[in-house]
């Protein structure tokens, strides 16, 4: 072949194959979101490990409530993010399709309601009258006004402000607020000159259950799921090491410098907060009372449970029948080897 065919030819499958490997290399890039407070798979953030087992280019962003990620979710800006189940009720119920893939925590001590010092709050009976709040549509919001409820406090009796937690901590300082649930940094910030009311532990064990969860869209799910898979596989891998290894978790340890590094704050406030973090190891995510059973798992029930109580609240307009099409125990078994 005269060597002017054979360069025009080589330009020819160059310009076809070129949007081939464009296409593949855009595939290859993911967003995800998480949020303020410490975790085990935090660590995978800091040092890249996360993005290193996956092979893919993660775009990490942090945000300050699970509504926020919501929003950025709704706008194609995020394709996975870390939500709690008051903020994921209300997007599913409200048209948003998303697949839950992993539990990240579940109710523990590391959201609190806490009271400021001089407000006269010191039972839970003086909520009434006083100046409330969380952020907007977040699993502390959710139970900030189920702790009203329980306590026959109507939000009318008392003046609730959701707000962003920077907001929150900004008008503690200043005297504006008398109590809020919020979890860290903002809670550490706020026990400073506040006394802790209730954990969100002891408000779920009340009846108002919460849960945070990975949330992919349901079409990047579908269309990704290998890599929805080691991504799981690896955020566990954290959470089996936390458990099994604490040695690897003491204030001295490099997953704790990793933890302060990008969260802020100490390695020992690293280490106290991941003390108080609910967490659900694989094996129970894999039961009806998580993720297994469509309509019947826990987590079907709790965000039936918590869009209804949103609802009643006038939080939201619509309650769905059922809410397991949401969830997507797949990538847990898949990445567990079940």
């Amino acid at each position: 072949m005269p060597t002017d065919r054979r360069t025009a030819l080589a330009a020819l499958l160059t310009l076809a194959v070129a949007p081939a490997f464009a296409a593949r290399a855009e595939q290859r890039k993911v967003t995800v979101a998480y949020q303020t407070g410490v975790i085990p798979y935090a660590v995978g953030i800091a040092d890249g490990s996360l993005q290193k087992a996956t092979g893919w280019q993660i775009d990490f962003r942090r945000f300050n409530s699970g509504a926020e990620i919501f929003a950025a979710i709704a706008s194609g800006d995020v394709d996975l993010g870390d939500v709690g189940s008051s903020p994921l009720a209300a997007a599913t119920s409200n048209g948003l399709d998303v697949k839950v893939v992993y539990i990240t925590s579940m109710s523990g001590s590391d959201e609190a309601l806490v009271a400021r010092n001089g407000s006269g709050i010191n039972t839970l009976a003086d909520l009434r009258g006083k100046r409330l709040s969380a952020a907007p549509v977040s699993t502390d919001h959710y139970q900030l006004l189920a702790v009203l409820k329980q306590e026959g406090i109507p939000e009318s009796a008392a003046k609730v402000m959701p707000m962003p937690q920077p907001q929150i901590v900004a008008a503690w300082h200043r005297g504006d607020v008398d109590a809020a649930f919020v979890w860290d940094p903002a809670l550490g910030d706020l026990l400073k000159t506040g006394k802790r009311l209730l954990t969100s532990r002891q408000v779920a064990e009340r009846g108002a259950p919460t849960f945070g969860a990975f949330v992919a869209t349901a079409k990047f799910a579908a269309t990704h799921p290998d890599f929805v898979t080691a991504f799981v596989r690896q955020v566990d891998r954290y959470y089996v090491s936390f458990t099994a290894e604490p040695s690897k978790w003491t204030v001295d340890s490099d997953n704790a410098k990793k933890l302060a590094q990008l969260l802020g704050g100490t390695p020992q406030d690293q280490v106290d907060r991941l003390k108080d973090v609910g967490l659900v190891p694989v094996h129970q995510q894999l039961s009806t009372a998580w993720l297994v059973g469509g309509d019947a798992s826990g987590v079907a029930k709790m965000l039936k449970d918590t869009a209804g109580f949103l609802q009643s609240q006038q939080k939201i307009g619509e309650v769905l029948p059922n809410y397991g099409r949401f969830i997507a125990p797949q990538f847990v078994q898949a990445a567990a080897g079940t």
